[in-house]
């Protein structure tokens, strides 16, 4: 056997090849890819649930300020204190559409009406009119309304994945 010097060694090919490497980049490629992937994905998802929840809150912005536009309508029920306490939610048959109501009346009706769109808009929706000193408290089994204070509180409760939500506004009507 032959000595052969290592700059001939080199031109004839001899050397030992890597084998693999070209495996392993795209391995990792591959991972570096899939880790990308999974990121955006986690990012669409945290960006769903965002905008479910700014909708629930908009939704209940809006319903609301009904409220207030059917206590600002009905003067003298706010004026002879028929939006006092409005918690429990009473059907009214004997008004409405076809049937004039005495303002009382109407503010039970409003509130009635309110309290069905709430269930339809929210999960799990319903809603208070009360005098409140302290409008941001309450759930919607203890609404928590103390009848102190000038302002009236408009407050509006759903559920949201499992938790309690809470819209409160203050009204001076």
């Amino acid at each position: 056997m032959a000595l052969v010097p290592a700059t001939a060694a080199s031109a004839s090919g001899l050397r030992p090849r890597r084998r693999g490497l070209g495996m392993i980049e795209a391995l990792a490629s591959v991972l570096l890819l899939s880790i990308c992937a999974l990121s955006y994905a986690a990012l669409q998802a945290r960006s769903l649930s965002s905008n479910t929840s700014a909708m629930w809150r908009s939704k209940a912005a809006l319903l609301s300020a009904d409220m207030a536009d059917r206590m600002r309508a009905n003067q003298a029920g706010v004026a002879s204190g028929a939006y006092r306490s409005l918690s429990s939610v009473t059907a009214v048959a004997d008004c409405g559409a076809t049937t004039p109501c005495a303002p009382s009346r109407m503010a039970l009706l409003d509130h009635y009406q309110w309290n069905n769109l709430l269930a339809d808009a929210l999960p799990g929706g319903s809603g208070v009119v009360c005098i409140d000193s302290s409008p941001d408290d309450g759930t919607s089994s203890a609404p928590n309304c103390d009848g102190a204070g000038a302002a009236y509180a408009i407050k509006v409760f759903w559920s949201e994945r499992g938790t309690a939500m809470r819209l409160s506004i203050a009204l001076r009507p």
